[in-house]
């Protein structure tokens, strides 16, 4: 069997120290370009691959960060769609709905990885059945980043005692992780004023599952503003599990047999507003002739649907990078404090609040 190419080997070829090998490979946005292009090319022709063991014991670290995610299907509906299925069928679910607000924010995450040297371990709840299971992924990595009602609180409370973790999307608290959200709370609150103030609107619902704290957020800024102009506040009931579509349009139907139907429904995200749209057509009630619906989050479903959906866009590419880079330097110089940061969110004005289209 041929010997191995080493570090030594690359360097030797590339005409630079072995430093400068072990940084293109472990911090590449610290090599010069000419540079990296020329050891990444001698590693090519030696046939050479980095050993992650030997860098990890060599600076005490794995040189990856862990990202506790969840698939849409499994969380939804327990159902994997047929991969040949067409776009249309039911099987298929909606095909609008991609990529999702985690899909996005993990590609935030991927970005910073990639740019920083880091590798990505994508692990899910279903795939792991114990808290040992759980510490085992935490284990293999440099540090951890989640999404909501992912992992229990006292978990991982107890994993960054070892490592750091980072909350995505959970809005600023003082439980101890570092965490990054946005303006969840001002984003519906700016967006319940225009409904009021520029559209005249006084029944306005809110539609969105509590118990998710951007979710409570949300809900909080919607009162404020309905609150401010003495208007009542007024909620519609959360779909199952799985169920939001169907759930959509029994809610439709049962408003319009009791007159009930309000003047705009306030989405607490993008599918849920896209779910009542569709509803609201197949019964035949214009939107927005004759309600209006937004969402937050800025899908770009929202933005190919017609009409184009008015919502709350959340930078999400950006919230998932900052994540990672909240890890990825506290696991270079650890804080005693933990890094709490809140990014802005834009007001993206469409058509089915009922103003025109840019």
């Amino acid at each position: 069997m041929a010997k191995r190419p080493t570090v030594y080997d690359v360097a030797a070829r590339a005409g630079v120290s072995i430093a400068t090998v072990s940084f293109t490979f472990t911090q590449p946005h610290k090599v010069r370009p000419s540079t990296r292009e020329a050891v990444e090319e001698a590693a090519r022709a030696l046939g050479y691959l980095p050993s992650a063991s030997a860098r990890g014991l060599a600076r005490g670290k794995t040189g990856a960060i862990g990202l506790f995610s969840f698939d849409y299907y499994a969380r939804n509906s327990g159902v994997t769609p047929d991969a040949d299925a067409p776009f249309g069928d039911e099987a298929n679910e909606d095909f609008r709905m991609f990529p999702l607000y985690h899909d996005e924010v993990q590609r935030g995450v991927e970005m910073e990885c990639w740019r920083r040297g880091y590798v990505l371990m994508v692990g899910d709840t279903k795939s792991t059945s114990s808290e040992a299971d759980i510490a085992g992924i935490a284990g293999r990595v440099d540090g951890l980043a989640v999404f909501p009602n992912t992992l229990p609180d006292e978990i991982l409370l107890r994993i960054s005692k070892r490592i750091p973790v980072v909350e995505l999307s959970i809005p600023i608290n003082n439980n101890g992780l570092h965490g990054v959200s946005v303006d969840n709370e001002g984003g519906l609150a700016a967006l319940t004023e225009h409904l009021i103030s520029v559209h005249g609107l006084t029944d306005i619902a809110f539609v969105g599952p509590l118990g998710f704290p951007d979710k409570e957020h949300r809900f909080s800024g919607y009162s404020r503003a309905m609150e401010a102009a003495g208007l009542a506040i007024r909620t519609v009931d959360t779909a199952p599990p799985g169920q939001l579509a169907a759930f959509a349009r029994d809610t439709v139907a049962g408003m319009l047999a009791e007159g009930t139907l309000p003047q705009a429904l306030a989405c607490s995200t993008d599918e849920e507003a896209l779910a009542y749209m569709d509803a609201l057509a197949a019964a035949g009630v214009s939107v927005p002739g004759q309600i209006a619906v937004t969402g937050f989050d800025g899908l770009v479903a929202g933005l190919v649907n017609r009409p184009a959906l008015t919502t709350v866009r959340q930078p999400l590419v950006e919230l998932g990078r900052t994540g990672a880079s909240i890890l990825i330097d506290q696991v270079a110089s650890p804080g005693k404090e933990p890094v709490k940061r809140q990014l802005p969110v834009k007001l993206m004005i469409r058509e089915s609040c009922g103003c025109r289209a840019a």
